[in-house]
């Protein structure tokens, strides 16, 4: 694979690289009070992630530097959805500070104006060695609303990747794939139900399953939407790429793989028993794990290959923001710049937590030299944000976008006709896109 990292490289990177296990001088900037707000309490609300919990575990750091004390909790990204929009509609939220998905709740929170517009914050409020320049402009990009407001920080881009079993293709002779027909070719020939080993393993389950397939259908050369606006989902490129998603599951799949979600095609990845899986690129310290993986050391991090008309690499985010309801709007923004900054940056890159949007993360040569998952991850991940485009539309109604057509999903993986099922879930989905714009 091209620009492949090796300790060569990390080695010869500038030595003045910011230690992952100390303050960074940030954070002791002369004309900065970082305890402003000391003694003061705010509550954390996150999503249950290997970022939530990278954020956890340095926490006394930050309460060390500022004299914040932080209650923080994390909850499962369904359940988080539903309790965010429940206390936002009441006016008054139990939180101070909030993690939010991008690709799920962008449109959604700029609709209610939710959270606070930070550019006051970020103008007057933040040490020149913040730098939100240094934000990667896909970061920028999801924190931005249409009217110019930045009412959030972005904290991670979720490139997706293709995790593949190193020993399995070499016990078989297969070659990572160029292409989506090789992936086919690869999974039928990687598929052993003999021997409990499935070709090819990824979401199955409604809703969860759209991402899967919108990264097939990007590399099909599909657009949601059509030059007038309407919804281009029962396309030949969306036809040929949810054909793709269907065999690719049913047939070189494991049994009852309509009910997997992420976590449980992990968990089948981590025994060994899948050749290939496609998902979010935060997955590899489990997969590196000796205690919870028998592929350690065998996996491999590969960059989603070309599809029939473009090469994507289906792209999601996370955020985090002010709920505009607090009043303690000053120590959660002190948060927001600790938790985004340039050192927690670095970290989850060394721990293969996620992709940062800092572009310094990736050239800090303490956090390439400490990287806990293999170098050919870091080079899977770079290499993907070059080719990364939105994974789901940006609407409003995206979470009944994932229910309607996860819901086709589903059907096609049991028998239903393709073509039909996305008529099907088009129709049903216009009149609510149609309402919520």
């Amino acid at each position: 694979m091209k620009n492949q990292i090796n300790r060569r490289t990390v080695l010869q990177a500038s030595a003045g690289a910011t230690a992952l296990s100390a303050v960074p001088t940030v954070f002791g900037q002369a004309g900065f009070d970082w305890k402003r707000y000391s003694g003061q309490t705010i509550e954390v609300h996150l999503i249950k992630s290997p970022r939530g919990e990278l954020l956890q575990k340095h926490q006394k750091e930050f309460e060390d530097m500022t004299g914040i004390k932080v209650g923080a909790e994390q909850v499962p990204e369904q359940q988080s959805r539903q309790k965010t929009v429940i206390e936002f509609n009441s006016g008054k939220t139990s939180f101070d500070v909030v993690h939010l998905s991008y690709h799920v709740q962008k449109s959604q929170f700029a609709k209610g104006k939710w959270m606070e517009d930070l550019r006051p914050l970020i103008a007057s409020g933040a040490p020149a060695d913040f730098d939100v320049k240094d934000f990667s402009a896909g970061g920028m990009f999801y924190a931005t609303q249409a009217d110019g407001r930045i009412d959030s920080l972005p904290f991670n881009l979720d490139p997706w990747i293709l995790y593949w079993n190193k020993e399995l293709f070499a016990a078989k002779g297969v070659a990572y794939p160029k292409n989506f027909a090789e992936i086919m070719a690869a999974a039928k020939k990687l598929h052993d139900p003999a021997t409990g080993v499935v070709g090819f393993v990824g979401r199955g389950l409604k809703n969860a399953n759209v991402p899967l397939w919108t990264g097939f259908f990007l590399g099909y050369g599909g657009q949601f939407f059509d030059a007038n606006g309407k919804l281009a989902t029962e396309t030949p490129e969306a036809i040929a790429s949810a054909t793709m998603y269907r065999d690719l599951l049913k047939n070189t799949g494991p049994a009852g793989v309509a009910g997997y979600n992420w976590n449980e095609a992990q968990s089948l990845f981590l025994q060994g028993k899948a050749a290939m899986w496609i998902d979010g690129s935060g997955f590899a310290p489990p997969l590196e794990d000796a205690s919870k993986s028998k592929v350690k050391g065998k996996v491999g991090y590969g960059v989603m290959p070309p599809g029939p008309k473009a090469q994507v690499s289906a792209t999601f985010g996370d955020g985090i923001g002010v709920s505009a309801y607090t009043n303690k709007k000053g120590p959660a923004w002190y948060y927001i710049m600790w938790a985004t900054g340039k050192a927690m940056q670095a970290r989850m890159l060394a721990t293969g937590s996620g992709a940062p949007v800092r572009l310094s993360a990736y050239s800090n040569a303490e956090a390439i030299a400490n990287l806990t998952v293999p170098p050919e991850w870091l080079t899977a991940v770079a290499e993907s944000l070059k080719i990364a485009r939105p994974g789901l539309p940006i609407i409003e109604p995206v979470t009944e976008f994932r229910d309607t057509y996860g819901i086709a999903l589903n059907n096609m993986l049991t028998g239903n006709d393709v073509g039909a099922e996305l008529k099907k879930a088009t129709t049903e989905f216009a009149p609510v896109l149609a309402k919520a714009s």
